[in-house]
């Protein structure tokens, strides 16, 4: 997913670019209100997401947000110090697709690049419902936190629901360890990671065939949605 960072202050754009690529985001920082127009409107390789502050040295972000919802449906995130409701309402009004506000932390803004990107793509009825389907037989709807194969509910203890919440928001990605701990237990977690494990080990039990919850050595683990409904 590529995603552009517009924002001046350098500390607090190094430590969301970071956090983002961490992620497996591609991030490009730009600076200026200028330079953010001329990058969002490149025809080549369009961005998925703008984050874009408010206080620019160039220009109001509002009138930034105002420009690049005129020439492009880039799902737009506003990021800034300006709190106040009137901000809020405003930067909505003009195209925003969301505000957060300063301070943030990269996970707060993570989800909400999910949810909004969530919000655009085409919804199937299963999701007209609530509910996001994942091959022929698994669906989470995430809005009742509640887990269903072959129509049947699963019962999942909290965390093997939370971690299967967040392997699925990107099928296919090899996540972490460190950013699995972060996501689904705690940002400042210490220690042996076991628990994943037991975790990881009771979620293909449960959803065996649905989905194959692959372990990259060394690194974390991938979820893959199996379409056929068989194990890959």
């Amino acid at each position: 997913m590529r995603v552009l960072l517009v924002e001046d202050d350098e500390p607090v754009a190094e430590s969301l670019r970071r956090g983002l690529l961490r992620y497996g985001f591609e991030v490009n920082w730009v600076t200026t209100g200028q330079e953010a127009l001329t990058a969002a409107g490149a025809p080549r390789d369009p961005y998925d997401v703008v984050l874009l502050d408010l206080g620019l040295p160039d220009a109001d972000g509002l009138d930034v947000c105002k420009a690049l919802r005129a020439g492009s449906d880039v799902p737009i995130i506003v990021i800034s110090a300006r709190s106040e409701e009137t901000d809020r309402v405003v930067g909505l009004e003009l195209g925003a697709d969301d505000y957060v506000s300063k301070p943030f932390g990269v996970r707060e803004v993570i989800a909400r690049i999910r949810a909004v990107m969530r919000r655009m793509q085409p919804r199937t009825p299963s999701q007209e419902s609530g509910a996001d389907r994942y091959g022929s037989r698994l669906t989470i709807d995430r809005k009742a936190a509640r887990v269903h194969l072959d129509g049947e509910e699963v019962a999942l203890a909290p965390k093997e629901y939370d971690l299967l919440a967040f392997l699925t928001e990107e099928p296919g990605a090899l996540m972490s360890r460190e950013q699995i701990m972060e996501a689904v237990w705690d940002a400042n977690w210490f220690g042996p990671t076991k628990t994943l494990d037991v975790h990881v080990a009771a979620l293909r039990r449960k959803l065996a065939g649905a989905v194959t919850i692959e372990a990259v050595r060394g690194v974390g683990f991938r979820l893959i949605v199996n379409e056929d409904g068989q194990p890959a």
